[in-house]
């Protein structure tokens, strides 16, 4: 079954390999995969059936509460901020972990539960929580309490399903991880305006930084990112010296999807700001050697890195 993706404006992930992982699944562990956009659930070609009797009352699998985990993220910018920001930034999520977040259902102090033994009213018992009718209350005042109750008791259910999909899908791994953000970082590029634009520029801060460390030899403080918006790649420029220095990039939120998320960001001692043609395990790059340096084009070739990170170099070079 796949869980695909409608991308805007080309297809960013063209340059990127598929990756595996093993999900916990029934009795054992199935594998789920990510290629050209989307997420794939091999061992199950019948997602729909399994959907329809997990809404008769059968147990979900492991496998498909994933994929839809990854459906209600991929346009969810608090990705961008909780995820990695360069493979050496390992983000130690295992399938345990995820298991022992879910402990049960979220219930609201005093709520009815499934039936057990009675409560006598009195201390602890249900009137102290205010379950109990009190002589004289009025219905309406009930009616409103119990609406209160039942809407803070989804709002409890919708952050406990929120943790436990970020867990998901740390547990995958860097390789779905930086799939993900790259996917997220699509999602907003048309529309990157004041709602959405500190996140964007967060997201490329954080990443952007350590490849300018190790480009250059720049303090990652000294990086100032705004966003690109319009025609053309952007900028890139150092001002200042000593501690004054700075370097300021302006780059376009896709930079995170179509160069980031593929591990194209420094390459060759470049730092590639655009693609022109995105292919594995070849594509072209625009790519400047030095700040305010000319961008040129660059024939890279990708191979197969750890951890589902791909390393390129330059053709030829």
């Amino acid at each position: 079954m796949i869980f695909g993706t409608s991308i805007p404006n080309g297809q960013w992930f063209d340059s990127l390999p598929s990756c595996e992982a093993q999900v916990p699944c029934g009795e054992g562990r199935h594998p789920v995969r990510w290629e050209a956009g989307s997420f794939l659930l091999p061992e199950h070609p019948d997602v729909e059936g399994e959907l329809v009797l997990a809404a008769l009352g059968g147990e979900k699998s492991g496998c498909v509460e994933v994929a839809e985990a990854w459906q209600r993220h991929g346009a969810d910018l608090s990705v961008l901020a909780i995820g990695p920001r360069h493979p050496a930034d390992e983000i130690v999520v295992g399938w345990d972990d995820v298991a022992a977040a879910r402990p049960g259902p979220v219930r609201l102090p005093g709520s009815l539960g499934p039936p057990g033994p009675a409560v006598a009213p009195g201390p602890g018992g249900l009137a102290q929580h205010g379950l109990m009718r009190r002589a004289g209350a009025r219905p309406a005042s009930m009616a409103a309490l119990g609406a209160r109750r039942r809407q803070m008791q989804a709002e409890l259910e919708l952050v406990e399903r929120r943790r436990n999909d970020m867990l998901s899908l740390l547990a995958l791994g860097y390789g779905f991880q930086v799939r993900l953000a790259g996917q997220v970082a699509v999602a907003h590029e048309e529309a990157a305006d004041e709602r959405v634009r500190p996140a964007l520029v967060a997201a490329i801060s954080g990443r952007l930084a350590p490849v300018a460390e190790e480009w250059l030899g720049i303090d990652p403080g000294q990086v100032v990112v705004s966003l690109h918006t319009g025609p053309g790649w952007g900028s890139v420029e150092l001002t200042g010296r000593g501690e004054e220095r700075r370097l300021r990039v302006s780059l376009p939120a896709g930079w995170l999807a179509r160069v980031w998320a593929c591990g194209m960001a420094l390459t060759g001692r470049h730092l590639v700001v655009a693609v022109q043609r995105a292919g594995w395990p070849d594509a072209r790059v625009l790519a400047l050697r030095a700040p305010g340096a000319e961008p040129v084009e660059l024939d890279v070739h990708g191979a197969a890195g750890t951890g589902d990170a791909p390393h390129w170099e330059v053709r030829g070079a």
